[in-house]
């Protein structure tokens, strides 16, 4: 800031000014003094006008900055909130082919069970069968031999 340097140079002014004996006063150079002070009027609405342009350029970066962030958390939540719905669908679905699985197998069983009681039940029949066929065809034989 230009308002620095000049205050700088008023302070080197005044420091070089002459020193009265026994009064802890000095002679300086009014008109330097006045020409320094009227400089400092003149460039400090400028750099007051700088400093508060760097003040809302700061706090428009921030607000910003603060709103990308939002956006990013939002962002990230709603992934988040997606993959765990993914992870939950998943899961169902796992769920899903576990319970058709057992039922096919279950299915299977009973299918293998019935295909064998069925199988038992021709063959009983089947054997009754050839038991009557058998008796008849002893008694047919007693007959004969009569």
């Amino acid at each position: 800031m230009e308002i620095l340097a000049l205050i700088d140079a008023l302070e080197d002014v005044v420091e070089s000014g002459v020193s009265v004996p026994f009064s802890g006063k000095s002679i300086i150079d009014g008109q330097e003094m006045l020409d320094l002070i009227e400089e400092i009027r003149l460039k400090m609405p400028d750099d007051l006008k700088q400093a508060k342009w760097v003040k809302e350029e700061r706090q428009r970066i921030l607000l910003e900055a603060q709103k990308e962030a939002n956006h990013i958390i939002k962002e990230a939540e709603s992934k988040i909130i997606s993959l765990i719905d993914e992870h939950e669908i998943t899961k169902k679905a796992y769920e899903q082919a576990n319970e058709i699985v057992a039922n096919a197998q279950k299915n299977a069983r009973e299918i293998r069970l019935g295909t064998k009681e069925y199988a038992d039940d021709i063959l009983a029949n089947l054997e009754k069968t050839i038991q009557n066929t058998l008796e008849v065809l002893h008694n047919n034989r007693e007959e004969l031999k009569k």
